[in-house]
């Protein structure tokens, strides 16, 4: 007798394999716009050759051109002066990004840094 252990002796039949077992699962592509992308800004709302414009609060420089989206560009005239978290879309085709601003929201009602 031989000491063979019990189901040791044939290897298993092989089924051919399935079509839909082997295939594999399309992959999801992201839903992202280069060009366009959800963020949120803070500086100060100033004006600018008939613009509004978001500028950094300690340099005085201009950070981006500020357009309104769903509420009239007027809009901005209240926050001229003050610092603001803006929250929207960013385009940064040109000289300067174009923020579309779905949200404004006051930090202080001033500007500069001395803050």
């Amino acid at each position: 007798m031989s000491g063979y252990a019990a189901g040791a002796g044939k290897p298993p039949a092989q089924e051919p394999a399935s079509q839909t077992g082997s295939a594999q699962e399309p992959k999801q592509q992201p839903k992202s716009d280069s060009k366009e992308k959800v963020a949120s800004l803070t500086g100060c709302v100033d004006e600018k050759e008939g613009r509004y414009i978001l500028i950094d609060g300690r340099s005085l420089s201009p950070i981006a051109d500020l357009e309104a989206d769903g509420f009239p560009t007027e809009g901005f005239a209240k926050h001229l002066g003050h610092t603001v978290t803006v929250r929207g879309t960013s385009n940064s085709a040109g000289a300067r990004p174009t923020f579309k601003v779905r949200s404004i929201e006051t930090v202080r009602e001033s500007c500069g840094p001395g803050q």
